[in-house]
């Protein structure tokens, strides 16, 4: 190539430094530039040659048309007999106090970083520029598409429990006249997982191309744009996955292509 394609990558105001260096590393190992892009530095001046929408808060729910679910009505959701509910409301103030102390962005979300990404969103499928959602990043286009979202997965989990870990401890299967499969190169591929919520309502124009054994979605892409793919896991986190570096040389060999249009 005879210059880097910029890449931005979005992250919140405050925290995000992992996935940030993460990512800036993925990018640049495919042959990219990456820029931070954030609430307080937008970035708007840089011309940009493609996009990655980062993890994080959860997505406000106001977005599609749902009202927040405190954790208690999760856990009311998710433990329906009598007995699980008592014990989730002796244990709800002790989770609430360990997510307000240990988090580094705000539980109850991040309004300005909404704003912004659904901006950089839009703008991207406008001009088909390519797009690299991760985890909320995911969430968010399909918000965007006009879809809706699982504010928890509890209930997706009685035989096949909630996995939380940066390792590869989950299996997805691919499509397989997917975009994603010929990235990734593979019909069933490991990934990791740190998410609590998902897709819901799929949003227009998108289509589901992964999905984990109890059927929560693990990836969409755009059927109407060149590159234009969510995924739900972090690979950013799994340098050491040939397959999932292929997504960030994937995306910028789609912005290279872009710069010579």
């Amino acid at each position: 190539m005879s210059s880097r394609p910029l890449i931005g990558v979005t992250g919140p105001d405050r925290g995000g430094l992992a996935a940030w260096m993460a990512s800036w590393f993925a990018v640049r190992r495919a042959g990219g530039r990456a820029v931070r892009i954030t609430p307080r530095r937008p970035r708007a001046e840089l011309k940009l040659d493609g996009l990655i929408i980062g993890g994080g808060a959860d997505v406000d729910p106001v977005l599609y048309g749902a009202h927040r679910h405190t954790l208690l009505e999760d856990y009311e959701a998710a433990e329906p007999r009598l007995g699980q509910r008592l014990l989730g409301l002796l244990v709800y103030p002790l989770l609430w106090a360990l997510r307000r102390t240990l988090l580094t962005h705000a539980p109850e979300g991040d309004a300005d970083r909404d704003h912004l990404e659904q901006a950089l969103i839009r703008d991207a499928l406008d001009r088909d520029l390519p797009l690299l959602g991760i985890c909320r990043g995911m969430q968010l286009m399909n918000v965007v598409c006009g879809g809706s979202l699982h504010q928890g997965l509890e209930g997706f989990h009685e035989e096949h429990p909630q996995i939380r870990s940066v390792l590869p401890r989950k299996t997805v299967a691919l499509a397989p006249d997917s975009v994603l499969r010929q990235i990734l190169g593979c019909e069933r591929c490991p990934v990791n997982a740190l998410h609590d919520q998902g897709v819901d309502r799929l949003g227009e124009g998108l289509r589901v191309v992964a999905r984990e054994a109890n059927g929560v979605i693990q990836a969409v892409e755009h059927t109407e744009r060149r590159y234009a793919i969510g995924v739900q896991w972090h690979p950013e986190y799994l340098p050491q996955k040939r397959s999932q570096q292929a997504l960030f040389r994937a995306l910028v060999d789609a912005a290279h292509q872009k710069c010579e249009v």
